[in-house]
């Protein structure tokens, strides 16, 4: 009995010695799932994009129902609280002209003219335009081009944009009464960015206002009072958000006001004097038409 007992043992043990193991499956890398992460949003609600927002077109106004015209130029100063809102660091006036007249979106006019030969340093009048590599000269200025092997100057290279350089806008008007509307209102006709030129401010460019309108228009102004505001650079402009000076009116000589009054210091307050005086006369006129 012994015998058959050990017998079944080493059967046993020998059936298993003989036995193959199974190969353990084959496994690739395990991928996890990435998770899609939204942005979150910035703030408790979603803001309206201003590019979607509409420009208010400007009513026709016939010739006809022109009773009273007068045309006036402004210079508005970024160096006023008030207007510093046009070189916020997050959206700057002189840099959305540039991208668009880079991109040809715009057209930009001369401020230079000749006229029986002579040389008009302060023109607006919109009749040479200019190419987008001229007015980003105009605006930008140059510097000598690095000299070649022999010593030859190259090509004047163009500089960098510094947008600190445009501290102030000028901007030619018209006040209008119309008689059908009974409204005296003013019309942007055009736009200039100033910078300084031989201790002078002066034009680089004149843009046409109109033009500029449905660019302007899609452009968010940074309003410090008021993080939800939709106040667009159109807006701005439109609705005389600006503080300035009046440098010029219409007069026979086609002369500005400090040509007029012969000065040399910047300084000389007779020039806000006189500004002052041409906003008072335009705004006793409108007072003198309306009879209470």
């Amino acid at each position: 009995m012994k015998k058959v007992l050990y017998t079944i043992i080493l059967l046993l043990f020998g059936t298993a010695s003989f036995a193959q193991t199974p190969a353990a499956p084959v496994s690739g890398p395990v991928l996890k799932k990435t998770k899609i992460k939204t942005p979150p949003k910035d703030g408790f609600y979603a803001r309206k994009d201003v590019d979607s927002s509409v420009m208010v077109p400007f009513a026709d106004v016939r010739e006809e129902d022109v009773f009273y015209s007068k045309r006036v130029w402004r210079e508005i100063d970024l160096r006023d609280t008030i207007n510093s809102v046009l070189k916020s660091e997050s959206s700057k006036l002189i840099e959305i002209l540039m991208d668009a007249v880079a991109n040809e979106e715009l057209t930009v006019y001369s401020p230079k003219d000749t006229t029986s030969g002579k040389l008009l340093e302060d023109n607006d009048s919109f009749k040479i335009a200019l190419t987008a590599n001229e007015a980003l000269t105009s605006a930008r200025g140059t510097s000598e081009g690095d000299p070649d092997a022999n010593g030859k100057v190259g090509a004047p290279i163009m500089k960098r944009l510094r947008p600190d350089e445009f501290l102030k806008y000028r901007i030619k008007e018209d006040w209008i009464l119309d008689v059908k509307r009974s409204v005296f209102e003013p019309r942007i006709i055009g736009i200039a960015p100033m910078k300084m030129v031989e201790g002078n401010w002066q034009p680089v460019f004149w843009i046409y206002y109109d033009e500029a309108r449905p660019l302007l228009s899609k452009s968010k102004l940074v309003n410090p009072a008021n993080d939800a505001s939709v106040l667009t650079y159109d807006d701005f402009f439109v609705r005389r958000l600006f503080s300035s000076n009046i440098v010029k009116e219409t007069n026979p000589a086609n002369k500005t006001i400090i040509e007029i009054l012969n000065q040399t210091d910047p300084k000389d307050p007779r020039k806000l004097y006189e500004s002052d005086r041409i906003k008072k006369g335009m705004s006793d006129y409108e007072q003198s038409l309306w009879e209470y």
